[in-house]
């Protein structure tokens, strides 16, 4: 008869008790394969507990594979190495000796304000997508996105950037990085490629940084003429907000860019505009794609800053040159994006809260960008500032005796992560001081102050 002690006066309950007796007698073998367990009446009497806590411990162990049941005969222990996944109970697995630095202070540009985000509106959608009447959204979507938010896309797009498109010609993937190669694909075998320098450090970086070719940018965007002076056929390019230097592309450079780009059949211009809703002064700034009338410019965007990075959505919008071309490479691409997080999305935007939440973020953040630059204005004057009119970072340049690399370790002693103009550099660039991207979208408004002053101090910079 099995032996197992079970505990009446506990929260857990008896067939639980019993389930995980049995079990655990089965996996440390001292119960053999092939033995048959006593019968349901049997142990119940022993025990001195109902049958039906003995029949519910049994089904659970049937379900898992553990035991067989045998039709008038009984119940009998299976061979657990024929299961597929073996659950163990309180298994203390070795850890690496690695201790985490405590960061105290983030000034990652790419952080967002998570306070603020509408949790309960987004649970709304999500609670009643999560339900039977979504069951056709577990089979595999449409290759370029679920067309309901290609479609909220296209309306955003005209409505906030003024671009005239069709859903057909937007294509969904899961962040730049995994949407980048795929534009790649689509141009010349033989194309050369040009990017800003200093510029966006994780998408074309990653695999091409050897092979780009590093165009200058200054206080007007990137330099066009020095553009012009290559061999690069596709270049990709931030002109609404330069990142990481906050420039806008002139007017000039604009037009400038166009004609470049007119010149040549295999030319193309990779539009990425990742933060232009975040602008806090003047008019909003005319997406490139508005002036394209050759067909030469690819959109590309994001709802890393607009919504969440952990969402992991991202879009390009193709001219309707490339489009044929797109459907014979990609046949065979499945969505990178889960389609229930499509829809969200979708819901989120077709009702108004999307674009509602843009106004109340734009409000945050320039109440943050406010504070920030009036504390240093106010006490580090000697701070150049730079990169201000939008986005959720700014460029701050120190005239400090000590690199840019030598300043980041000092802040990391002080558990504050500060970010080098270095970082971002395709070919090294010489600047008089040591500059940093300091972002300001993750930081709340009322730590912002303590926050800039622990990061000086650390510094030796005195108030």
């Amino acid at each position: 008869m099995l032996m197992f002690e079970l505990n009446k006066n506990t929260t857990k309950p008896l067939y639980e008790q019993l389930y995980m007796g049995i079990k655990s007698a089965i996996l440390s073998q001292q119960i053999e394969v092939g033995t048959q367990l006593p019968s349901k009446k049997k142990l119940a009497d022993f025990l001195n507990i109902s049958q039906t806590t003995i029949e519910v411990a049994y089904a659970q162990l049937v379900a898992e594979g553990f035991i067989v049941s045998k039709p008038r005969i009984g119940f009998f222990v299976e061979d657990i190495n024929e299961l597929p996944y073996i659950e163990t109970e309180n298994v203390e697995l070795p850890m690496e000796d690695i201790e985490k630095e405590m960061i105290r202070i983030d000034f990652h540009p790419g952080k967002i304000d998570t306070d603020s985000f509408p949790f309960s509106q987004w649970r709304k959608y999500a609670k009643n997508l999560y339900d039977t009447p979504s069951k056709e959204l577990l089979q595999i979507g449409e290759p370029q996105g679920e067309y309901t938010l290609r479609a909220e896309i296209a309306k955003y797009l005209y409505q906030s950037r003024g671009i005239i498109c069709k859903p057909e010609q937007i294509v969904i993937g899961s962040g730049t990085e995994q949407l980048f190669p795929m534009i790649l694909k689509l141009l010349e075998k033989d194309s050369t490629l040009a990017l800003e320098n200093p510029g966006y450090s994780a998408s074309p970086r990653i695999q091409l940084q050897n092979k780009a070719i590093p165009i200058p940018v200054d206080e007007d965007g990137l330099m066009v003429d020095q553009l012009e002076k290559t061999k690069a056929n596709v270049v990709y390019i931030t002109p609404s907000h330069q990142f990481p230097t906050g420039a806008v592309l002139s007017a000039t450079r604009r037009t400038q860019l166009m004609q470049w780009a007119a010149k040549s059949k295999n030319r193309y211009i990779i539009e990425d505009d990742y933060d232009s809703e975040f602008r806090y002064t003047g008019k909003p700034i005319p997406a490139l794609h508005g002036m394209d009338q050759n067909n030469k410019v690819i959109y590309l965007s994001t709802f890393t800053k607009s919504l969440m990075p952990s969402l992991r959505l991202a879009y390009f919008l193709l001219p309707s040159t490339l489009l044929k071309k797109y459907k014979e490479t990609f046949s065979y691409y499945s969505a990178t994006v889960p389609r229930f997080d499509q829809h969200i999305v979708a819901s989120f935007m077709r009702d108004g809260y999307f674009s509602k939440h843009l106004n109340r973020m734009r409000k945050i953040y320039r109440k943050k960008l406010d504070k920030l630059i009036h504390i240093f204005k106010t006490d580090y004057p000697e701070v150049i500032i730079t990169g201000d009119q939008a986005g959720m970072h700014i460029l701050i340049s120190l005239p400090l005796p000590k690199s840019e690399n030598e300043l980041k370790a000092i802040a990391a002693k002080s558990h504050i992560s500060i970010y080098p103009l270095s970082d971002y550099l395709i070919k090294p660039i010489e600047y008089k001081y040591p500059t940093f991207l300091l972002g300001f979208g993750g930081i709340p408004l009322e730590k912002i102050e303590e926050s800039i002053h622990q990061l000086m101090q650390c510094w030796k910079m005195e108030k």
